[in-house]
């Protein structure tokens, strides 16, 4: 393959992948707003996929994300550990609490599911201020495919079977 070939093939495939994932982006947030509309209405959180004329390719399914404690209000945390744990705060030119205790805080508050942390010398139950309880990822939902899936997808696309349906801006004549 000589040069004006190996660029004219980058060049196609590049138009065909951007393509591609702009419509895969859409396809995405398509089946996380059904899933999240599902999830809520009937409590569906997955679904089996198949091809228009075939078997199931895959199965998709919505996740729970998770929730973590993190620090909200730098400065309501910071005055609680200099008032209650003075020996964690680092006194600069700016006062800071040491990030191996802000760390552990946040994973014991995560645990804990609330933004409170019990002092395991005294046994006092500190409710911290400046902590949440928040999204730390968000939900979101995966596409497992049964072993021979993507396969059959390909076989399907190089049969002409994934067309109008199912991707009807990646046909001849859909992309303008």
């Amino acid at each position: 393959m000589n040069l004006k070939e190996a660029a004219a093939r980058e060049a196609a495939l590049k138009t065909l992948l951007d393509t591609v994932k702009d419509a895969y982006d859409d396809a995405r947030k398509d089946t996380r707003a059904a899933l999240e509309a599902a999830a809520e209405e009937t409590g569906v959180r997955q679904v089996a996929v198949s091809l228009p004329d075939g078997p199931d390719i895959a199965t998709v399914s919505l996740s729970s994300g998770e929730a973590a404690a993190k620090v909200v209000d730098e400065e309501a945390f910071t005055a609680w550990v200099r008032d209650n744990y003075a020996t964690e705060v680092e006194r600069k030119f700016v006062t800071s609490v040491r990030q191996a205790f802000v760390d552990r805080l946040l994973k014991e508050m995560t645990a804990a599911g609330a933004a409170e942390y019990a002092d395991p010398e005294t046994g006092v139950i500190h409710e911290v201020p400046g902590v949440a309880i928040a999204a730390a990822r968000a939900r979101t939902h995966s596409v497992r495919f049964k072993k021979d899936g993507r396969q059959q997808v390909m076989q399907a696309w190089r049969e002409g079977r994934l067309t109008a349906a199912l991707l009807p801006e990646l046909t001849a004549g859909g992309a303008e």
